[in-house]
């Protein structure tokens, strides 16, 4: 492990540790459910309401598992075997699945991920991995972008690195301006991603964009 990639995973897992520590018991995040069913104004006693609290928590423990994953951890097992491969490797179309920061409400869509090699190459189930690992926290998309895309380039410091995620967010959907249909699109490029333009260009064809 490079570095860089050290740093990142002292970093991560310190702040693990914090948050861990100050982590509110089971018990705990229950009570909280039901608080906040009582002042939406129903009664978390009522028949269809009694399981609802555990429910929420279960869901949460799937909705956030991100926070107990490492991302560097799950890049670092990288090949070196490329037989002289030095083209661009994309892995397109990543389901994603995320929550608002700001609402605590969906965001879905996908993620276009690419990479161009330098000397190591990584198993692609680890690409989708590592979005799925940041996607499973609260978010905001120019956030999650940026640490794909970062992950990946601390890791097998590739000669470039570019990701793309367009995603439909509910707090605009269903609250607020209530606007539906509407699909907002970041994008981090690095490397030659970022300093050629032809490069840039063959990855959005390859993704369609």
């Amino acid at each position: 492990m490079n570095d860089r990639a050290h740093d990142l995973v002292a970093a991560a897992e310190e702040h693990r540790q914090l948050a861990e520590k100050h982590r509110p018991s089971r018990e705990e995040a229950q009570d909280a459910v039901r608080t906040l069913l009582r002042w939406a104004g129903d009664d978390p006693q009522r028949e269809g309401l009694r399981g609802t609290p555990d429910r929420v928590v279960r869901s949460y423990e799937e909705f956030f598992a991100g926070y107990a994953e490492d991302p560097v951890d799950i890049l670092s097992r990288t090949f070196e075997e490329t037989a002289g491969y030095d083209e661009v490797v994309v892995l397109k179309g990543i389901r994603l699945e995320s929550h608002c920061e700001h609402h605590m409400v969906p965001i879905i869509g996908e993620a276009h991920v690419a990479y161009l090699p330098d000397s190591r190459v990584v198993g692609i189930s680890k690409l989708a991995r590592v979005v799925e690992a940041y996607a499973k926290r609260f978010q905001i998309q120019e956030k999650l972008t940026a640490q794909v895309a970062n992950a990946i380039d601390s890791v097998l410091q590739p000669r470039g690195v570019a990701v793309v995620i367009e995603a439909a967010h509910q707090c605009m959907s269903t609250r607020g301006v209530h606007k539906t249909g509407v699909s907002m699109i970041t994008s981090h490029m690095l490397g030659v991603f970022r300093e050629n333009a032809e490069t840039r260009r063959e990855f959005f064809s390859l993704i369609g964009k």
